[in-house]
């Protein structure tokens, strides 16, 4: 029976794949190849896991009308502006316009329940930047890394005293921007790119250091083309999206004013370190090791990753990490929040070093920093607070002695006082740091008049001379900035007003005396 022949085998080349090359779905993802699955089915899973993480870690805020003096003096501004008020003339501050304006907003829409949606806000800002960086370790190293990014900062993020962390402050409001800033910047958006850069400005200026790993990215990009014109392009495409929304905004308010509060009139506050050395590398000390127990999980396997050669891939996160450490250290206070900044970068670079642990590993990885979290959350639950005590207490004595239409001037660094006692403050100076350089970080001899900003004490003079306030309290309790050392402050209180009987926890108060 004759043999039907066969057909001859295609001889493969040594340097030519042959015809049978499996379909690209049908490989199995390499190390080198994130794995990812489809994308509506990822989000899926991990937004809302996100969401109910990050409003389980800022539960505490709720328990307490506020947590900082700064959260007090954006809860008063906003009351202001509300009421027709002009930011840097009627009301100043030394921070840029964004987050008095959503302050503004919430009081238009909530009135007095504006604290809790903005405790709401504070919640969506840290769900935010965990899905951006979920986003970006997704996009960089697959799905497990995704949600290792987004998990890890939230549990990291609440790694300060209470005071920091479940406040609704600048430094909050900055991370989705940032976030959002070098997301788009790894993808090629330079406009979005430079338009987050502009919102984590526009929130606080040292927002603005998020540029540096933006335009890092940008020239690992496109430096290297032989065409400068791609280059040229994200140049300017990241400088207009930058640009116009900070113009819009000095627009918006007074351009002169927005440029000498946010930028010309600070240097003494942002740069003066004489007397206070030891108090600020102290507070640096404690912070930065308050910063290394929140991250204790993650170390050993950072280290060890790290001591087997850095990933040039992740040099843009370095870049992001040193430019957020220079925004830390600008103005050598070193106070807890002002470390938020650092935590995207530190949680994507600890996703990179954990990204080769098998899974159980993982978990026991992560388990550390979770009960770190715990801790720092239950502390937020039950920790006293001392000063939002005694400032509720000087209210109820400012409420005694004044009439609800009267102006008050509450002489410290706790303007919640005047949102608490719901009375008018006598001057656009809501606390006595403007007039005076003080600080909680500023103990030394560069407090006083002359360390003002300024030509402060002569609007201030002024405001007081045209509509003198009808009660004045001393909250100063032995500060540098105590009236005896204040020659305009102190001539003011002998000349026209008439110390009340009795303190409030040292708290002195005075009213306009029968001849003035």
């Amino acid at each position: 029976m004759p043999v039907e022949p066969r057909s001859a085998a295609p001889r493969l080349s040594p340097t030519r794949p042959g015809p049978t090359r499996p379909l690209p779905a049908q490989r199995k993802p390499t190390r080198a190849e994130p794995a990812r699955t489809f994308a509506y089915g990822f989000w899926r899973r991990l937004l809302p896991v996100l969401a109910a993480l990050a409003l389980a870690i800022r539960l505490p805020s709720f328990l307490h009308s506020f947590w900082s003096p700064d959260e007090g003096y954006l809860a008063v501004q906003a009351r202001i502006l509300a009421e027709g008020g002009e930011l840097y003339e009627t009301v100043v501050d030394r921070k840029t316009p964004l987050l008095p304006w959503l302050y503004e907003a919430a009081f238009l829409l909530f009135g007095d329940g504006s604290g809790q949606a903005m405790k709401l806000l504070a919640v969506g800002a840290q769900f935010t930047t965990a899905a951006l960086l979920a986003a970006f370790g997704r996009g960089r190293w697959g799905d497990r890394s995704g949600v290792t990014a987004g998990v890890l900062f939230l549990l990291i993020s609440v790694g300060f005293i209470p005071q920091d962390t479940q406040a609704v402050t600048f430094e909050v409001v900055i991370l989705p921007f940032t976030a959002a800033a070098v997301l788009c910047a790894d993808r090629g958006r330079w406009g979005a790119a430079g338009a987050a850069v502009a919102g984590a400005f526009l929130t606080k200026q040292t927002g603005g250091v998020v540029l540096v790993p933006v335009l890092w990215l940008l020239w690992r990009t496109h430096g290297a083309a032989p065409s400068r014109a791609p280059l040229r392009t994200g140049l300017l495409r990241t400088a207009v999206g930058f640009t116009a929304p900070v113009v819009a905004a000095a627009l918006l308010t007074d351009p002169g004013g927005f440029l000498f509060w946010t930028v010309t009139g600070s240097g003494a506050y942002a740069f003066s370190l004489d007397g206070s050395e030891l108090h600020v590398v102290v507070r640096a000390v404690v912070n930065s090791s308050v910063l290394g127990l929140c991250c204790l999980g993650i170390l050993p396997p950072v280290r060890r990753a790290l001591h087997t050669g850095p990933r040039p891939r992740d040099a843009d996160l370095w870049v992001w990490f040193g430019a957020s450490a220079g925004a830390v250290a600008v103005g050598f206070h070193f106070f807890g929040h002002y470390f938020l900044q650092l935590l995207p970068p530190i949680a994507l670079l600890a996703t990179s070093a954990l990204r080769s642990l098998r899974h159980e590993r993982l978990r026991h990885v992560l388990s550390v920093p979770a009960c770190v979290c715990a801790c720092f959350v239950a502390w937020a639950v039950f920790a006293p607070r001392s000063e939002l005590t005694h400032a509720e207490r000087v209210a109820i004595a400012v409420r005694e002695h004044s009439a609800p239409t009267d102006r008050v001037l509450v002489w410290g660094i706790h303007p919640q006082t005047y949102r608490l006692a719901d009375r008018t403050p006598a001057s656009r100076y809501l606390t006595a740091g403007l007039l005076t350089n003080f600080s909680g970080g500023r103990d030394g001899p560069q407090v006083g008049e002359r360390y003002g900003v300024p030509g402060a004490w002569r609007v201030f003079a002024a405001e007081i001379r045209a509509r003198p306030p009808a009660l004045i309290v001393d909250d100063s309790r032995g500060k540098p900035y105590a009236p005896e050392r204040l020659p305009t402050l102190r001539r003011l209180l002998a000349g026209q007003y008439e110390q009340l009987p009795g303190t409030v926890e040292g708290t002195v108060f005075y009213v306009r005396s029968s001849g003035s």
